[in-house]
């Protein structure tokens, strides 16, 4: 398998669409592609699995663990792997380079195709980029390619790019409204959300094929060896209802394999159109998502938001995380300023901020056994929401690197609710704790 890393200077330099635009190309050749993306972000995997018709996956040294996370990559038997970086290349955890994209590629082995987006910039662009070539002894950048320029832009800027920084240009993206993607607050509007998604990633791809030297590019990247997955998933042993739709949106394709390797057949529901549980569910997964922009429907389908609620009071085995958390709660304030009733199993009423919250990666504490956690163990979660809880919980101790700490969350027996997202595929047995929690006589789906 060749692979490579798709990075940049910063976000908005269009490392997304340049990634779909290259995995597009790349799978009209023929080649089987396969999508990575780096760290905790939920939303670029989607435009991933759009383009290429099967999940994309994440890869984050933090919440999965280094094994995890080799496990994950070298199990591919694609013919190209594109790994989408996040943020800058070196923009790690809590100020360092430690779980950034350069900190992946130098961990996996592979080379880093640099996404620059000139604006106006000569030869102070190249000076940005032997920084970065510089700033560590194996920075692993071994190319560029330009984004949002013109034909014209791009014959002036490859010869001095090329001359100062030793590395070849492979080519440039011109400016065209199908690569311009709107945002919110959690990032890009979500693949589902977008018109004509597959044409414009169709027609950005005849773009890069025409204007990016694709075979320069595949001999340039690094040769990996595929490996066995570390674990085959069981016989189903119990039913969990997975929440999946517009509202619901956040999950690890990682973490759900983990959790089918553990013996769950997942059931997907959606909370805004379903009226009731998937039948036979022995355990719940409410997920993070956008339930603030859809919080009237939600609030009109009460035949949901009532079975949740009898499952989770009769002790279901629930997890809900995020988005998940404050469907639980008693009322949501939904992106037009209206509150409305939800599920009500919880206390609490879910408030808008206009900023984030918290955001980024955390420890979790446990201080007592309970769902999926055991007494002292310290758990990798990550935050990132404008939306907050007036009873956010105190059943643990929420620590970020750089000292800030907090309690937060609901963890008993049955339950974890908390505004933290998890993996299920990271290094802690969390899924196989939850599907055995599921198996317990004493509960009833």
């Amino acid at each position: 398998m060749r692979a490579f890393v798709i990075a940049a200077m910063h976000s908005g330099a269009g490392k997304t669409v340049l990634s779909c635009a290259l995995m597009a190309a790349l799978t009209q050749r023929g080649l089987r592609v396969q999508a990575f993306k780096c760290g905790p972000d939920y939303i670029d995997p989607m435009f991933h699995s759009r383009v290429l018709g099967i999940p994309g996956r994440n890869l984050d040294l933090f919440l999965q663990g280094e094994k995890r996370v080799r496990e994950s990559f070298f199990s591919s038997d694609a013919d190209v792997a594109v790994l989408e970086g996040a943020m800058g290349y070196y923009d790690g955890l809590g100020g360092t380079a430690q779980h950034s994209a350069w900190d992946l590629a130098n961990r996996l082995g592979l080379k880093c195709v640099l996404v620059l987006r000139p604006k106006g910039d000569g030869l102070t662009l190249a000076a940005q980029v032997r920084g970065l070539m510089q700033f560590r002894e194996k920075s692993r950048i071994s190319a560029m390619i330009l984004n949002g320029c013109t034909g014209r832009s791009a014959e002036m800027l490859r010869p001095i790019l090329e001359r100062e920084c030793g590395i070849p240009v492979l080519g440039y993206l011109p400016p065209t409204e199908d690569a311009e993607i709107d945002s919110r607050h959690l990032g890009l509007l979500t693949a589902g959300e977008i018109a004509d998604l597959t044409g414009r990633f169709e027609r950005i791809a005849r773009q890069a094929e025409a204007q990016i030297d694709l075979d320069a590019l595949l001999r340039l990247v690094s040769e990996t060896e595929p490996a066995e997955r570390h674990l085959a998933p069981k016989a189903p042993l119990c039913r969990i209802a997975v929440a999946r739709d517009e509202a619901f949106c956040f999950q690890y394709e990682d973490g759900l394999d983990a959790l089918r390797e553990a013996g769950a057949e997942l059931r997907f529901f959606s909370p805004m159109r379903d009226r009731v549980l998937p039948e036979g569910c022995r355990g719940l997964y409410l997920c993070g998502g956008y339930p603030e922009l859809y919080a009237g429907t939600l609030s009109e389908n009460a035949a949901m938001r009532a079975a949740v609620k009898r499952a989770v009071e009769a002790g279901l085995p629930t997890v809900a995380e995020c988005g998940g958390f404050l469907y639980l709660q008693d009322c949501l304030e939904g992106a037009d300023g209206n509150r409305y009733p939800m599920c009500g199993a919880l206390p609490g009423q879910g408030i808008r901020r206009g900023h984030p919250v918290r955001f980024g990666y955390l420890t979790l504490k446990a201080e007592e056994d309970s769902l999926l956690f055991r007494t002292g163990e310290e758990i990798p979660a990550h935050e990132f929401h404008y939306w907050d809880s007036t009873a956010c919980g105190s059943d643990l101790y929420a620590e970020k690197r750089s000292g800030k700490s907090w309690r937060c969350g609901i963890a008993n027996r049955r339950l974890y609710a908390a505004f933290p997202h998890l993996h299920f595929g990271g290094e802690l047995p969390l899924a196989e704790r939850f599907v055995k929690a599921c198996l317990d006589d004493e509960i009833s789906g």
